[in-house]
């Protein structure tokens, strides 16, 4: 007996040590990628309690001791240590500088912290599609870095289904033509997955199925290395049209128009009631599982944006039942997540009995709700905090990847510790649901960090903020930063968002409901921290540049709308002379707009034309792939429902594109002027379109501005504009 006890004794302490090993040598490799130079001054060590998610830090002699429950913990503390003593801050963009002080700052005192919530999620369908189409392993590698070092645990994991995709419907008797000419060009691809679009651009090449598939099996390993459970997609009934050709009496149904597509795009979705559902859901899982694994945590969003079968509340939960068996005879330990911005979307029709009847028709926690858009309206006060069933509380901060300020600092804050008080026992933890990788990475990590009870105030969190942006404490920087916390970042995302510079030209509003300018701060109080941040001396910080490009992207964006509204004045009165004067200084406005954002890498469309192209392996491929992109970001789809709805302020965007709209709309506005006409804003529209899908074609060449001294730049262009902004 003794004998045994000592072999079982044995064999544990083997297990903790390859656990602790490894553990630490995940945190080992992530110190040698961000800062090879630093990395052996840091040691990791493994803490024994694992009831709660910890982690600790202190100095011994000149080494930093990070220790944690496991390497996802660990790496936030490493991230504790970096902002608050070190005033780093880690860029989610692989090519932004990490710049740590030379010395390693000590720890006085041994910290102590622990996670409020056990779940930490990030990443929305949309993102894959407005920031990730492009992205190779480096990219990925850091990103998931930075979700580590900000403690996400449970990212959406959805690249490469389509590999798995493609084998699952040519079992089923599909042809390669019919299969690849179902899915959508890769940028279009979340709208696919989500049942929103069919056949968009078209076919989908052989090749990106490969190369995603061998991508998704690198990201999910290295999340796993983290203690992440990665949350793959499962069948959700969106299906072929072409299966009826094979399948000639299943259960299927058209899905109500999305986005404004021709009928040709609309999706086919196959009722979870027809006996052929679950066989698709066997034949998607065990090959899925085979590929990448399982963490059990299901993505299935069946309903996103469109209409379902029925509205009948018992038809809702029977199919929600359906699906969730059809998952749970493939894994028994599986659990369904669910985005729930359709009880958003469409409030008139998800009502309160239906919500009821969906949620309830599925095995008490095995659904996890993601309480989407939280920072404008919270669902689980809607729903008797979804009706018991786990939720997550999430803000989303971006719509389109769009260019723009926004994220109310003091409502989330209010609003996210009153769901940590109030919001039940089945409020299971904290996530960001952003459908773009935007300009206002301090946001994510602000929301991020309430997930643990780090004992910051949110005064102490921005004063810290400002010293890690120029890298020591700045008077200026912090009065800076104070005026946008509490004066400037006091909105959220809206949809359908940009500065009117990204808008189609017109003499009043911002031309369609994807680009409103709408800022409910007061221009005077950005301009303002603008100018105390120009005003720190002696700071050459990768991410101060940032900051005063970004600020002053924002403060120009503003002034345009100004001038746009001085230009029309002047149309109304016939004004010829005012109208050219008002004219040349939206034109001049436009250049310095390209001219500062070309001075930093995030703000260029050349990253992500270079990109796409690299995907492709002849001419004709890297053009179908660069055609595929620029029309993500300025056409969208085959009507004008969704234009400019993924604007952005980048350079060469906003030269080659913008520019030349407003330059065209301003000669045209004039020239009807000078004829004694009305301006024909119809025909205006009808040629803009024209243009729009011209510039599409890879043929039109981009030219860059050369770009330079960013911080230069900006302290030029603020004493150029100011006064005029403040007038």
């Amino acid at each position: 007996m003794k004998k045994i006890f000592s072999v079982l004794l044995f064999l544990v302490v083997i297990c903790q040590i390859r656990a602790e090993d490894t553990n630490i040598t995940t945190m080992r490799k992530m110190t040698q990628r961000l800062f090879p130079q630093q990395a052996s001054f840091f040691d990791f060590r493994l803490l024994n309690d694992t009831s709660t998610d910890t982690f600790t830090i202190k100095s011994e002699g000149n080494k930093i001791i990070i220790s944690g429950n496991n390497a996802n913990s660990m790496a936030v503390g490493l991230n504790h240590y970096l902002k608050n003593y070190c005033l780093t801050t880690i860029s989610w963009y692989k090519d932004d500088p990490i710049e740590l002080p030379k010395t390693l700052p000590n720890i006085p005192a041994e910290v102590t912290i622990k996670a409020n919530v056990p779940t930490r999620f990030f990443l929305n369908y949309c993102t894959f599609g407005y920031s990730m189409t492009w992205w190779k392993w480096s990219d990925w590698e850091h990103f998931i870095d930075w979700m580590a070092l900000n403690g996400i645990n449970m990212p959406l994991a959805i690249t490469g289904q389509e590999a798995i995709w493609y084998k699952v419907w040519s079992k089923l008797g599909l042809t390669d033509e019919e299969i690849r000419g179902y899915f959508t060009g890769p940028a279009h691809l979340p709208w696919h997955r989500m049942c929103n679009l069919d056949g968009w651009q078209s076919p989908l090449p052989k090749e990106w199925l490969s190369s995603q598939a061998e991508l998704q099996e690198q990201i999910v390993a290295r999340e796993r290395e983290f203690n992440m459970q990665p949350v793959l997609p499962a069948f959700a009934g969106h299906v072929p049209a072409a299966l009826k050709r094979v399948y000639p009496n299943i259960k299927t149904s058209r899905v109500s128009e999305w986005g404004g597509f021709a009928d040709q795009y609309r999706c086919t979705f196959l009722n979870p009631m027809d006996s052929l559902y679950a066989i698709i859901q066997k034949e998607y899982l065990t090959e899925q599982t085979r590929l990448y694994g399982t963490n059990h945590i299901y993505g299935i969003d069946p309903f996103n944006e469109i209409d379902p079968p029925s509205w009948d509340a018992d038809s809702l939960g029977m199919m929600a039942k359906h699906i969730y068996e059809s998952v749970a005879a493939v894994d028994p330990k599986a659990i369904w997540l669910q985005m729930t911005w359709l009880f958003y979307a469409d409030i008139k029709h998800w009502t309160t009995p239906r919500i009821k009847s969906y949620l309830r028709s599925v095995p008490q926690d095995k659904l996890i709700l993601l309480d989407y858009f939280c920072e404008y309206t919270e669902i689980w006060k809607q729903t008797d905090s979804y009706f018991g069933q786990p939720y997550l509380w999430c803000y989303l901060g971006n719509f389109g990847g769009n260019s723009f300020l926004s994220g109310p600092v003091k409502l989330v804050s209010e609003r996210l510790a009153d769901a940590l008080k109030n919001g039940g026992s089945n409020l299971k933890g904290v996530g960001s649901t952003l459908e773009g990788i935007d300009l206002n990475q301090f946001m994510y990590e602000f929301v991020l960090d309430k997930a643990w009870n780090s004992g910051q105030t949110d005064k102490e969190w921005f004063l810290k903020l400002a010293d890690r942006r120029t890298g020591k404490v700045s008077p200026e920087a912090r009065k800076a930063w104070e005026i946008l916390a509490d004066k400037v970042y006091i909105q959220p995302a809206q949809v359908g968002q940009g500065t009117l510079t990204n808008a189609r030209p017109c003499l009043k509003g911002n031309g369609h409901w994807t680009t409103k300018p709408t800022i409910e701060y007061q221009p005077k109080d950005l301009v303002e921290a603008w100018r105390l941040l120009l005003s720190v001396k002696d700071c050459q910080r990768d991410s101060y540049e940032f900051d005063l490009v970004n600020i002053g992207r924002q403060v120009l964006g503003n002034y345009f709308n100004v001038v746009r509204d001085e230009f029309t004045l002047a149309y109304e009165a016939g004004d010829i002379m005012m109208m050219k004067n008002r004219g040349d200084k939206m034109r001049e406005i436009l250049a310095d707009l390209d001219k500062l954002v070309s001075c930093h890498p995030t703000f260029s469309l050349n990253k992500w034309i270079t990109d796409a192209r690299d995907m492709g392996h002849d001419a004709a491929s890297k053009n179908y792939y660069e055609m595929n992109a620029r029309s993500l970001i300025t056409i969208w789809g085959d009507s004008y429902h969704l234009t400019d709805y993924a604007n952005r302020s980048w350079a060469g965007l906003t030269n080659q594109y913008y520019s030349v709209r407003w330059d065209r709309f301003i000669n045209e506005v004039i020239k009807a002027v000078e004829k004694k006409k009305a301006f024909d804003e119809e025909v205006f529209f009808n040629e803009s379109r024209m243009y729009e899908n011209e510039w599409v074609n890879p043929s039109n060449r981009i030219n860059y501005n050369e770009g330079g001294d960013g911080i230069k730049l900006a302290r030029q262009i603020y004493k150029k504009y100011a006064k005029e902004i403040i007038r």
